[in-house]
């Protein structure tokens, strides 16, 4: 669908008239309605409003960790026969990763059973986890695949401008 300069925030519906999105951005090369539209899914959408109007603000989980994708040549050196997974380049002192055993190198491949193909899948899986619960993360820690229990953190907040 068209998304024009202005359109953000508005209905996304499909050809039925039912709502399955919001509008949110275009990368346009010219800078008009021609390009790539993005739309936040309702089902996100929705999550946040139950949030919003429950509690006044959205809460996501948080593990405290640096995340990259898994190019090939990373998976091969590390003995891997898939790029599925996500390799943790850093880890929070103190944070929830740390403190549920996830080291740096470990390879994320599955959270509660979920697939992880990539760091953006990892991130919508956290974020959609609640603070406070208990999460099964399948990890690669050299040769040896191994679950470890985390307790979702709560993502921390922005400082605000002065």
């Amino acid at each position: 669908a068209a998304i024009n300069p202005g359109n953000s925030g508005g209905a996304l519906i499909n050809s039925s008239g039912a709502l399955i999105g919001i509008n949110a951005a275009i990368y346009s090369r010219s800078g008009g309605s021609l390009g790539i539209g993005f739309a936040i899914p309702m089902s996100f959408a929705r999550d946040v409003m139950e949030q919003i109007i429950r509690t006044g603000r959205v809460t996501r989980g948080w593990i405290g960790v640096e995340i990259q994708d898994l190019t090939p040549e990373l998976a091969q050196s590390l003995g891997l026969d898939t790029t599925r997974g996500v390799q943790i380049s850093g880890v929070m002192r103190g944070g929830p990763a740390d403190k549920g055993g996830i080291q740096l190198g470990d390879v994320v491949s599955d959270i509660e059973g979920k697939p992880i193909d990539d760091a953006q899948r990892l991130l919508e899986v956290v974020a959609a986890l609640a603070p406070g619960k208990t999460a099964d993360f399948t990890i690669q820690r050299g040769a040896r695949r191994i679950t470890l229990a985390v307790k979702i953190g709560r993502r921390p907040s922005l400082p605000r401008p002065e």
